[in-house]
């Protein structure tokens, strides 16, 4: 199982967030197969559902799906860039791993994510 150090990925890229202390929320997309969505809807809520609500500068989360191209967009807003970004990279990990076994239990795969992230980023509110 490969992870990338999502701080690490974010000090060689610069910040949209030109402001640490102004909200932000985090931009992700990922491929969900049309008879994956209930599977992928009870992995998130399972685990990154659950493990958010106690996270400091959380505010929401909202989950689409498009069918026509299979694709998961959601959008997680924190206070600040600052307590989104002051989250310990082990702890992501963690989640992730979560995620990826009850996606993996799910689905009925026995290997890998089935729900690979597509995109990653970042938008301002305005």
């Amino acid at each position: 199982m490969l992870f990338v150090n999502v701080q690490d990925v974010y000090a060689a890229i610069p910040s949209v967030a030109a402001n640490k202390d102004q909200m932000i929320i985090e931009h992700l997309r990922l491929h969900v197969d049309s008879q994956d969505r209930e599977a992928w809807l009870d992995a998130e809520r399972e685990s990154w559902g659950k493990w958010l609500t106690n996270k400091k500068g959380f505010r929401g989360r909202k989950l689409f799906w498009d069918p026509l191209r299979e694709e998961a967009t959601l959008l997680i807003s924190w206070s600040t860039f600052t307590d989104w970004k002051a989250i310990p990279q082990g702890e992501i990990e963690a989640v992730q791993e979560r995620f990826e076994e009850l996606a993996r239990k799910g689905t009925g795969r026995e290997s890998g994510n089935p729900f690979p992230l597509i995109y990653e980023g970042e938008l301002l509110p305005q």
